[in-house]
């Protein structure tokens, strides 16, 4: 059956245009997300955790909407979305005061570390104010699946780690995976993106960076899956050469697999707009390759 547009992995034929058209007549004074609740169940198209792919599919709706193929109701009411105010709109997290006494100690002196799971908590606003005042690239809300991590030693905050979905397309990753193109697109959801570590500034504690992200590896795959329904076998991220080594990294056995492009998304004609990264991984299992090989 010929292809007349992809939106996201889902293929859309002619067939599922004209079946569509037919749900939007059915329905005269259904809203756009009221229509894309109801496509997504009769699709039964679905997230890794049984929830519906509405925001998904709303954007495939508004793509086949754009182009032509179909006709939406008029917008009744618009949200804003606090995703989309970056840079200098967005609104910053407020500041919070912690303990900024410098630490001098040994990785055991501190005692038992603990990291706690901040997100939908009464710490997150903690978290992000810490990210926000003292990484270097500021606080970012994650998009997609994602948590959020303070380490606490004698109960003061000493470090941050946020996790979110992988990048859809990362050749150095995909190469070192060895997966094909619909692998990735069935199985990306295994992967998990450090996009933030911290540690405060203030706390100056030998190997305490390199503990951390073993610690890490062990807690948020059961913590992924817990939140999401699905685990995670590989973990990755991207380090700026400019300014780090990657030393912690590389020291808790993380796996350095090349370089990015320096495409940002909105790179013209693939021309280089962002800094080179470095590329790491820590795969979680000895067969990785095979899970995430596997297509359905």
């Amino acid at each position: 059956m010929e292809t007349l547009f992809s939106h996201r992995g889902r293929v859309v034929t002619a067939t599922d245009i004209t079946f569509i058209r037919q749900l939007i007549a059915a329905h005269p004074q259904a809203s756009r997300r009221a229509l894309s609740k109801q496509l997504c169940a009769a699709w039964n198209w679905r997230q890794p955790n049984g929830a519906l792919r509405d925001m998904v599919c709303r954007g495939l709706m508004l793509a086949l909407h754009r182009a032509g193929h179909i006709e939406l109701p008029k917008v009744r009411q618009v949200t804003l979305n606090p995703l989309a105010y970056r840079g200098d709109r967005r609104q910053k997290p407020r500041p919070a005061s912690v303990d900024a006494t410098p630490w001098q100690a040994r990785l055991v002196d501190l005692g038992s570390i603990e990291l706690r799971p901040v997100r939908r908590t009464g710490e997150e606003p903690l978290f992000n104010s810490l990210l926000e005042q003292y990484h270097y690239l500021g606080y970012s809300q994650p998009v997609g699946e994602h948590l959020k991590y303070l380490a606490y030693a004698q109960g003061r905050p000493v470090a941050a780690f946020a996790w979110s979905s992988a990048p859809r397309h990362l050749g150095a990753r995909d190469r070192f995976i060895g997966w094909s193109a619909q692998a990735r697109r069935e199985n990306i959801r295994f992967l998990a993106y450090n996009t933030r570590f911290l540690i405060l500034p203030f706390v100056q504690v030998p190997h305490l960076a390199s503990h951390l992200l073993g610690r890490m590896a062990r807690v948020l795959p059961v913590d992924w899956e817990q939140a999401y329904g699905h685990p995670v076998y590989f973990l990755e991220t991207f380090v700026d050469p400019q300014r780090f080594q990657g030393t912690c990294y590389r020291a808790a056995n993380w796996i350095a697999l090349g370089h990015t492009l320096g495409l940002g998304k909105d790179a013209p004609n693939k021309t280089q707009n962002r800094s080179l990264k470095d590329v790491l991984a820590y795969p979680l299992t000895a067969d990785f390759r095979e899970r995430l090989g596997r297509t359905a």
